[in-house]
């Protein structure tokens, strides 16, 4: 065995194959429900963005184009109410899982340091402790743990996997917290635009942060909110001086978003009907499973945002997978986000209106 796949957890999503193929199995085809990628087209504006910008010769910057800077800083004042953005609290990544994993990498961190994480997460949070050979660190309340050697502490409201969003009053305590115990907090808020019984909020929003980006990095991606996915688009948004580090690290790494993709963010994050349009598409498809997983004996927790319902039959995961393969229908097993999702399993909203209605009737049979 190699060194870094010693260090690695096993990539989960390879156990659910056996469980894919009897769901592919159905007369009627598969509903993958499982990864929640997005299916529905890239929004015109976008790709008409991109198709304009194709004639890309050059190498593209690391930090982006002014225009591209100034999307970012508008939009995050327009949307997450954040106040004097400026170009120097905002960078531009190759995706957020590139940024996820390697961020303690490329904030220093190693041995004898500690990166704590939900403990119902996204693996990747995990991952990216372990390929610096950080600590890899659990909580429920990130206020009671022990601060020693802890170096940078993950958010992520909404959730994935469980929906859960976090209020204002939680995100200032614990940021809090963190500044009194000088611990960088990153906050991952990819799913910030899709709440539903809930309004998700920023750590960048004067009510939680006081005015201040000091110790704070959010993070954030136009895979699901505007179908981008394919196109490899995120940024982060915060602390001058972090991200000023960043910027320079990632120079040296290469680390650039390819220019057609910039002036697509630009006309995506320009744009809100395409936003409101997709929403619309998600609340649709959310009622309708919900509906359905509720009426076939399930419960639903928490689920309040982002693009998943945490549904449980009070059984073993793998059991509820198993049942739900036999339909058809393809779910991901709670545990692959921690042993306390053992007996949930994560239902994406991510299957077009045809394959949901296709799992709406299989549950009602």
């Amino acid at each position: 065995m190699s060194a870094v796949s010693s260090r690695l957890p096993v990539f989960p999503w390879d156990k659910l194959e056996p469980y894919k193929a009897t769901a592919a199995a159905h007369p009627d085809g598969i509903v993958d429900l499982s990864v929640g990628t997005p299916v529905d087209p890239v929004p015109a504006v976008v790709r008409n963005a991109l198709i304009d910008a194709a004639d890309s010769p050059g190498y593209p910057t690391v930090w982006g184009t002014p225009a591209l800077r100034d999307a970012l800083t508008s939009w995050c004042e327009r949307r997450l109410g954040a106040r004097d953005v400026a170009h120097t609290h905002v960078l531009p990544v190759v995706g957020s899982k590139e940024l996820v994993a390697w961020l303690p990498t490329q904030l220093g961190l190693g041995a004898g340091d500690r990166v704590a994480y939900p403990r119902l997460a996204y693996p990747t949070y995990e991952v990216g402790a372990r390929l610096c050979g950080a600590e890899p660190v659990e909580y429920d309340d990130p206020t009671e743990l022990d601060p020693a050697g802890l170096k940078l502490l993950w958010l992520n409201s909404p959730s994935n996997p469980t929906g859960r969003v976090l209020s204002r009053e939680e995100l200032a305590r614990i940021v809090r917290w963190a500044r009194e115990h000088h611990v960088l907090v990153a906050s991952d808020e990819c799913y910030l635009e899709l709440g539903w019984e809930a309004e998700p909020v920023s750590v960048l929003h004067p009510a939680v942060c006081g005015g201040s980006f000091e110790g704070l990095i959010s993070v954030h991606s136009l895979s699901k909110r505007s179908n981008l996915a394919g196109y490899r688009a995120a940024f982060l948004a915060g602390d001058a001086e972090v991200l000023g580090e960043l910027l320079r690290i990632r120079k040296h790494g290469g680390m650039m978003t390819a220019a057609p993709v910039q002036a697509a963010v630009v006309a995506a994050l320009g744009d809100d009907v395409h936003v409101q349009e997709q929403r619309a598409r998600y609340a649709a498809r959310r009622t309708a499973l919900r509906a359905a997983l509720e009426a076939h004996g399930f419960r639903i927790e928490h689920s309040e945002a982002s693009l998943y319902l945490w549904a449980t039959r009070d059984e073993p995961c793998w059991q509820t997978v198993a049942h739900l393969a036999e339909l058809g229908i393809l779910v991901a097993p709670g545990d692959f986000y921690g042993p306390a999702g053992e007996r949930f399993v994560r239902v994406a909203l991510t299957a077009t209106d045809e394959r949901v209605a296709a799992a709406v009737k299989r549950l009602g049979q």
